[in-house]
């Protein structure tokens, strides 16, 4: 078994250096660091959980809790993109991740409760309604603590940039000579659906288009079935839409096969873009024209603005707002 004493003779670093790379220390440079990082994986090091717990006076868990009660949660292939960036980020600086239950011994439990039970060092919680009691309990409590996909100013937050995004889609669909551009939005009661719209609204009414009501159709909760049935009410208006941007992948997805049904084509007849870049976008037929969420990026900042509270030993209120970008594919054409 590998012990610190062998990593330490084989970088010709001292036991107390190697020790505080292991516990997490902040008063190591960058390269000593790495140096020790390298030997510690190239031989298999696995340090004894119990006495760093005693050490460090830290349990090395991370809470996580994922509210699923609108549909919107592990399911969607966005938070687990983010979720598994956030868990490669915070495994490499030694932590591992409790995902959350509201039952201890039989006992309906509070997120706060099971977590504090469990004597976790902070917690991520990815959620976009701002509706969960349980989640705001969490973000009140002096826990430290970060969340995806949410804006608040009771915890530090990381989101994309939705409302930028929103204007990406709808210029794009403008440049390409599209008028009467609709809008297939997430439920008003979800943080995106919220932003996306009001970037929708912003970038109408920046262009002199007209802001027509009829032609925004809500998806509900960023379901396939949500944006088939949104499209479905706007294929039925007089005068349809030539272009959608619709607030999510999945919806997008939806909606083409709501298009399809009606014996139309995209982009043939309509032109659609989405939101999210999920990993089928690119698979589809025809290939969809989105919004790209960083989400690889989301979790890194997430796991690094927990992780600097938890050093701290201080819950900290930190906003970070991560930047969208428009990935062109064959979903549009041009007028």
């Amino acid at each position: 078994m590998v012990t610190i004493y062998d990593i330490a003779k084989k970088t010709g670093y001292s036991i107390t250096t190697v020790s505080k790379v292991i516990n997490n220390y902040q008063d190591v440079s960058e390269k000593t660091k790495k140096a020790i990082q390298l030997a510690l994986e190239e031989n298999g090091y696995l340090p004894n959980s119990h006495a760093r717990t005693l050490t460090t006076k830290k349990s090395w868990t991370i809470g996580v809790v994922f509210t699923e009660s609108l549909g919107v949660g592990m399911t969607h292939p966005f938070f687990n993109q983010v979720i598994e960036s956030f868990r490669k980020q915070v495994e490499f600086s030694g932590y591992d991740l409790l995902f959350a239950s509201r039952s201890i011994s039989n006992q309906k439990k509070s997120y706060l409760d099971h977590f504090r039970y469990r004597g976790v060092d902070g917690v991520v919680i990815v959620c976009s309604s701002y509706n969960e009691e349980q989640v705001q309990e969490l973000m009140e409590d002096s826990i430290p603590s970060v969340v995806i996909d949410l804006q608040s100013n009771k915890s530090s937050v990381v989101y994309s940039d939705n409302i930028d995004g929103s204007r990406m889609a709808v210029n794009y669909l403008y440049s390409l000579g599209h008028r009467a551009i609709a809008h297939i939005s997430g439920d008003a009661t979800l943080y995106a659906g919220e932003q996306r719209l009001l970037g929708y609204r912003q970038a109408i009414e920046s262009l002199g288009l007209p802001n027509e009501e009829r032609f925004i159709e809500n998806g509900a909760y960023f379901s396939r079935d949500g944006g088939y049935k949104a499209m479905e009410k706007l294929l039925k208006l007089n005068q349809p839409p030539t272009a959608v941007y619709v607030a999510g992948d999945e919806m997008a997805i939806g909606a083409i096969q709501a298009i399809r049904s009606h014996g139309l084509e995209v982009p043939d007849d309509i032109s659609i873009v989405g939101f999210d870049d999920i990993e089928l976008a690119q698979f589809i037929n025809p290939p969809l024209t989105t919004i790209k969420q960083k989400t690889v990026l989301i979790g890194i900042e997430a796991a690094n603005l927990l992780i600097k509270q938890i050093d701290q030993k201080q819950k900290s209120i930190e906003s970070l707002m991560i930047p969208v970008e428009l990935v062109i594919r064959k979903s549009c054409r041009s007028l």
